[in-house]
């Protein structure tokens, strides 16, 4: 009897080319985004000011969601009519305002204009102040104010006529045809034209030149403008029709400002500046520079590395890199995110979690070839993407909460970090399980390679593979002495932290930090004597490049600031303020606690997930192993007296995020050795699991040294401290994944069955 149907690969091959058409649809759709969509750059790339304003309860009015909402919609007003192009203005929480400036270098201006409640009034002016004329009571029960107008001259106000919710708009305007240059028009609805007629009415019967002919408009107790009624108005008619014009010897600036500030009206609430970012476009443009030579040469040195260990199949996984960083690039550009400097030092790193998974794979290939009676490259590459599956899954998981504990705990450029790591994490999973895959599954199945097995990397089990078949390493014969030895070290590292101390940044302190590009080069220690006679003896000042100085202080008002910029220009032949930087300290108060709560959070979140898909046995040992690795590097950047700022957390919980990769690995491999064999002690399939899994280390670690040394090297002064933190860490972490959380596992795992046997019921003795 003869049967019809598909043979039995052929559920395989339409996988494959399921798989192809899904690599190559990602592809195209990725080129087409990346060719029509430009990412947008953050303010520390392109240069700009970011101020992060804090709505405050006044006693008439509340600072709840809804008067921040209205706040927003003023400020926007005041922002637009700055003339700033591609301003970004968002509520963040229910009392914050973020506004993105760029292009705007001189953020004093622009935050005089946001921060300021604007009560706008209108008076009538009453004359020249003159000293003894009336007491003050007297001049307080009648409304009256003296205040200086533009030129100084204190005038005497009436009380007020008209407030900012009479003026319907205002705008600046340029009348080319009479000559008369740049004027202000300012509309009043119904009730303000009417008082505002009756006003100008009163001052056009006063003689010209008399200051009781001018009009005062009064903003924040400052007359912004004063301006004196045209001899064309008749008196008692006044100013009909509901606008009028204010002329002056504006240039475009002055006339959009008092357009602007008469416009914007009142604010609902007042507001205050806790936090303010200032970067100039060439310090942009350098970082930017600096972190394309580190991608290019890291993903150079990185895809030159696996070459040479997988040879063909290295070949392809280096092809699968392009794939990757265009998938991440075009992820970027449709999901509207800002990429930022940390945030482009997340794209580069997570090439190295996209080199991971391929080693994952080829090395189990490698396993699957050896272990065959009669291997193929096809079949060991099939059961080698199988097998990784998990651990991949797995490490990268561990890796997205670091970056959604980024994203909803940090702020700023870090926030752009845990961004662009996870999306560089599910980028990486693409090209290294779909892209590779295709690629590799199109090689194996040419002839010509299968007549050369040993050309694709699979068929030869490797230097260190084969040099620990030799030594055949027993690690966990003696846990107690890894466990010893791991103890020294972090008593070691974190003693730092109380010798030392922690050198916390701006972030976590508040102050203000102001970076200079001087014309000639100036040493630190006569800078800092220079300011501490200058009236800042507790500033901090460190080099920045050849001829860079970085001075930071406690709060600075924008007077004092001057005043350390023209004592930084007077050392160094004239400076250039590239970046300004400002932390209120409540801000400061609350970063720091964030920072705690995300490290608490992802030790947790770490723990649950691992003994979810592990045990807890396994779970609290690699969470342990996290807070080892934690206190270590916390406690030699003390020891270095490396700032411990918002990059570093970034870098902190990245790291964990590469540990637990390590320990995931090395405990996947454990819980398949026990299901083959139950029976086995914990302690003979740690030992196996090591050293089957050491190459994968071994190798990942490279390539992730590779890329962080490109970064500290070529990444510029604002990420070397990053990259120092992610290679000490990434050290650690390889050490602890395999000599501190599978020697507590063992441990644990001893300890538990002893408390077992010591718990079960003893045999009762027979009666003689």
């Amino acid at each position: 009897m003869f049967r019809t149907g598909a043979p039995p690969e052929a559920p395989l091959i339409r996988s494959a080319r399921a798989r192809a058409l899904f690599a190559l649809a990602v592809i195209a759709v990725s080129l087409y985004i990346a060719a029509t969509v430009p990412v947008r750059l953050g303010l520390d790339l392109r240069g700009g000011t970011q101020i992060v304003l804090e709505t405050r309860s006044a006693p008439t009015a509340e600072a709840d969601r809804a008067a921040t909402d209205r706040t927003l919609e003023v400020l926007r007003g005041r922002v637009d009519a700055l003339g700033v192009a591609e301003p970004t203005l968002v509520r963040s929480g229910a009392h914050r305002i973020i506004v993105e400036l760029p292009g705007v270098q001189d953020p004093k201006q622009a935050a005089e204009v946001l921060d300021r409640t604007a009560q706008l009034t209108v008076h009538p002016v009453l004359g020249p102040a003159v000293a003894g004329q009336g007491t003050a009571a007297e001049k307080e029960a009648a409304g009256e104010r003296v205040l200086p107008d533009e030129s100084g001259q204190r005038l005497r106000l009436a009380a007020t006529a008209l407030t900012g919710e009479d003026v319907k708009g205002a705008g600046a305007r340029f009348d080319a045809e009479s000559g008369a240059g740049w004027h202000v028009t300012v509309d009043f609805d119904r009730a303000g034209r009417e008082r505002w007629a009756e006003l100008t009415g009163r001052a056009a019967c006063r003689p010209a030149g008399d200051p009781a002919r001018r009009v005062a408009i009064v903003l924040d107790d400052r007359i912004i403008s004063a301006p004196q009624v045209d001899p064309s108005v008749a008196c008692g008619t006044g100013i009909a029709g509901g606008s009028t014009q204010i002329t002056g010897a504006f240039d475009d600036g002055e006339a959009r400002e008092l357009a602007l500030l008469i416009n914007g009206g009142a604010l609902p609430v007042p507001v205050e500046t806790v936090e303010q970012h200032t970067v100039g476009p060439t310090l942009g443009a350098r970082a930017i520079t600096a972190s394309a030579w580190a991608a290019a040469l890291g993903t150079a040195l990185t895809a030159l590395f696996i070459i040479v260990v997988y040879r063909l199949m290295g070949a392809l996984a280096a092809l699968a890199l392009l794939a990757y960083g265009l998938i991440s690039y075009a992820a970027l550009a449709a999901l509207g995110a800002t990429l930022t400097l940390p945030g482009l030092a997340g794209f580069v790193l997570a090439i190295g979690m996209a080199v991971d998974a391929n080693v994952l794979v080829f090395e189990r290939a490698r396993e699957e070839h050896a272990a065959r009676v009669r291997p193929t490259t096809r079949s060991a590459l099939t059961a080698g993407f199988r097998n990784a599956f998990s651990a991949i899954a797995d490490s990268n998981v561990t890796t997205l909460i670091a970056a959604g504990l980024l994203f909803f705990l940090a702020s700023g450029p870090v926030r752009g970090f845990g961004v662009t790591l996870g999306i560089g994490v599910v980028a990486s999973m693409i090209s290294a399980l779909v892209v590779t895959r295709v690629l590799a599954d199109f090689a194996a199945s040419r002839a010509w390679v299968h007549r050369r097995p040993r050309l694709t990397g699979i068929a030869a089990t490797g230097r260190v593979r084969a040099a620990l078949a030799r030594r055949d390493p027993r690690p966990m014969r003696r846990p107690r002495r890894w466990l010893a030895a791991s103890a020294v070290v972090l008593v070691l590292a974190g003693s730092g932290i109380a010798v030392r101390g922690l050198d916390l940044g701006l972030e976590f302190t508040g102050g203000r930090l102001v970076q200079y590009d001087t014309a000639t080069a100036v040493d630190p220690e006569r800078a800092r004597a220079a300011l501490a006679e200058a009236g800042f003896p507790r500033a901090v000042v460190q080099a920045a490049g050849d001829t860079g100085l970085t001075v930071r202080t406690g709060e600075l008002t924008d007077a004092r600031t001057d005043t350390l910029t023209r004592t930084v220009g007077a050392l160094g032949g004239g400076a250039e303020k590239v970046r300004d930087e400002l932390i209120g300290p409540s801000l400061g108060q609350e970063l720091r606690r964030n920072a705690l709560i995300s490290l608490a959070v992802a030790l947790g979140a770490q723990l649950l997930y691992l003994a979810a898909r592990f045990r807890w046995l396994f779970g609290t040992a690699a969470v342990a192993a996290l807070a080892h690795d934690v206190v270590i590097l916390v406690g030699v950047f003390a020891w270095l007296g490396k700032p411990v700022d918002g990059v570093f957390l970034a870098a902190l919980l990245t790291v964990i995020g590469y540990s637990v990769n390590d320990s995931v690995v090395v405990f996947d491999r454990v819980r398949e050795l026990v299901r083959r064999d139950r029976r086995a002690p914990l302690a003979d399939a740690a030992d196996r699991a090591i050293a089957q899994t050491l190459p994968r280390t071994v190798n990942t670690g490279m390539g992730a040294v590779l890329i962080l040394a490109s970064l500290a090297v070529l990444g510029g002064d604002s990420l070397t401290d990053f990259a120092l933190a992610l290679l000490i860490g990434l050290a650690i972490g390889t050490y602890s994944s395999v000599l501190t959380a599978a020697p507590l596992a063992v441990e644990l795992d001893r300890l538990r069955h002893a408390r077992r046997r010591r718990s079960a019921p003893r045999a009762a003795f027979p009666l003689r």
